[in-house]
C-alpha cells in the first residue's frame, strides 16, 4: 500500500501545531501523549484488555517517559535489544525483559551486571545452541530457545524439533530456568494482511507441535512468544494460542507510535500516527521544488524512498534525502511552502528515526508538556566506566 494511500484518512496536522513551535530548533522529534496512549488502548483493546498478553518491543519506545506509560497501563513485560534499554527499562518499573538479541562476550557480561544491579527484575536471554549456555551459568538469568521461523535471522530452524528439545534439556541441566520459546516471524511483513496469516499460521502449527513433544518429555514451556507488528493480526487469529496451556504473548512494538509502514500493514485497527518529526522549509531551489532540514540524518531512509509523508499536505512528494536536506516535488497547481514553514513528517520507519533525537517534545492537546531524553537511544559506553583505565 503506497505511503499517500496510508495517510490520506490523515489529512489534517492540527493535533501537532501548537502555540510555542515557533521556538523550536528543528528538525524536532514530537510525541503526542494522548495518542500514545490510544495506541496502547488500542492494543490491549486487541488483547482481550489482558496487558499481561502484550510484550513491547521497546526498541521503538526509546524513551523511558513512555516505557512509563507503558507500564502505569499495566504492561510490566518487555523486550529490547541493547543493553542500555534494558537499563531504561528496569529504571521505568519493567518487572519482566528479555533481551531478544543474541549475545556473546562482553556484551553477555554487561547483561549479567545489568542482572545482578536489578535483581527485582526477571530478566531473559535467548540462545540457539549449547556453546551459549556457559556464559549465564551461576547468574540469575533465564533462558528463552530462539526459534527460527524461516526468517533465517537468528534461532534454530521451526523444523529441528528434537534440537531445540534438546537445547531445552541442556539449560535445565546447565542450572539455568528455561522460559520458554521465542518466534519472531517479521519476515511475514512482505505479504497483505491474508496472505500474511497464511504464510504465518503453518508456522504456528509448528511451533505448538514443538510445544506437545516438549510435554511427552515432561517439560513444561512457561510462555511463547510470537509476532511483532506485522504478524500481530496472525497471532490474534490463530486458534491454538487462544486455548494453549502455556502464557503466549505478542511483541508488537511499532504500534506505540506508528509510523506508515505499520499504519498500512494494520489498516483496520484504529492507530493513529503519535510520532513524527517537525521540519522546516529552508530552501526553494527550483520551480515546485521545496528543501526541508529532514535528511537522512533526521527520518530514517533504511525503509526506502520516501522516507515519510507529510501531514495534511498530499500534495508533497518527498525525494531522496542527503545527510541534512530533504528536497519535496509539489504537484503542479498547489501552493509552493513558505521558507519558514512548519511541516510535520510521519516517518515511514519510525524506531531508527526515534533513535536518532537526543530528546523529544512532548504535547498533549497541543500545549508543550516536557522535554525528555530519548533515554535508550544508541548504546552504552564500549568500555563501562567502572572497568576502563584512569
Amino acid at each position: 500500500m503506497a505511503i499517500d494511500t496510508v495517510i490520506k484518512p490523515l489529512a489534517s496536522d492540527a493535533t501537532f501545531r501548537f502555540a510555542e513551535a515557533d521556538r523550536v530548533l528543528t528538525p524536532a522529534l514530537m510525541i503526542d501523549r494522548d495518542r500514545v496512549q490510544h495506541n496502547i488502548t488500542t492494543t490491549l483493546r486487541l488483547l482481550g484488555d489482558d496487558p499481561n498478553r502484550w510484550r513491547p518491543h521497546v526498541k521503538t519506545a526509546k524513551l523511558g517517559y513512555v516505557m512509563r506509560m507503558l507500564v502505569e497501563a499495566g504492561v510490566h513485560q518487555f523486550k529490547c535489544a541493547t543493553s542500555l534499554e534494558l537499563g531504561v527499562a528496569c529504571q521505568a518499573g519493567a518487572r519482566d525483559v528479555l533481551v531478544a538479541y543474541p549475545l556473546t562476550g562482553a556484551n553477555a557480561a554487561r547483561v549479567r551486571d545489568i542482572a545482578e544491579q536489578h535483581d527485582n527484575v526477571a530478566i531473559s536471554v535467548l540462545v540457539e545452541n549449547e556453546s551459549q549456555l556457559a556464559q549465564w551459568c551461576g547468574s540469575s538469568v533465564s533462558v528463552f530457545v530462539d526459534v527460527n521461523p524461516g526468517m533465517n535471522r537468528t534461532g534454530m530452524p521451526d523444523d529441528q524439533a528434537n534440537a531445540i528439545l534438546r537445547l531445552a534439556e541442556s539449560i535445565a541441566s546447565s542450572g539455568l530456568r528455561f522460559r520458554g520459546l521465542h518466534y519472531y516471524d517479521g519476515h511475514l511483513s512482505k505479504y497483505v494482511i491474508a496472505e500474511r496469516c497464511t504464510q504465518a499460521h503453518p508456522g504456528y502449527e509448528r511451533l505448538m507441535r514443538i510445544v506437545q513433544m516438549f510435554a511427552t518429555r515432561g517439560i513444561e514451556v512457561p510462555e511463547v512468544i510470537t509476532a511483532g507488528t506485522p504478524a500481530f493480526p496472525c497471532s490474534l487469529s490463530f486458534p491454538g494460542f487462544s486455548k494453549a496451556r502455556f502464557l503466549h504473548r505478542v511483541s508488537p512494538g511499532t504500534v506505540v507510535y506508528c509510523d506508515t509502514t505499520s499504519l498500512a500493514q494494520l489498516p483496520e485497527y484504529e492507530y493513529v500516527p503519535a510520532a513524527v518529526v517537525m521540519t522546516r522549509v529552508v530552501s526553494h531551489p527550483a520551480p515546485a521544488i521545496i528543501t526541508c532540514d529532514a535528511g537522512h540524518k533526521t527520518v530514517s531512509a533504511d525503509a526506502g524512498i520516501p522516507t515519510c509523508a507529510v501531514l495534511g499536505h498530499p500534495e508533497l512528494e518527498p525525494l531522496g534525502p542527503s545527510e541534512e536536506h530533504l528536497p519535496m516535488r509539489v504537484a503542479a497547481g498547489a501552493a509552493v511552502p513558505a521558507i519558514g514553514e512548519l511541516l510535520y513528517l510521519v516517518p515511514r520507519h519510525v524506531c531508527p528515526t526515534v533513535n536518532n533525537f537526543d530528546d523529544a517534545v512532548i504535547i498533549r492537546e497541543r500545549n508543550l508538556i516536557a522535554v525528555e531524553s530519548v533515554s535508550a537511544r544508541g548504546r552504552e559506553r564500549p568500555i563501562p566506566i567502572s572497568a576502563s583505565s584512569p
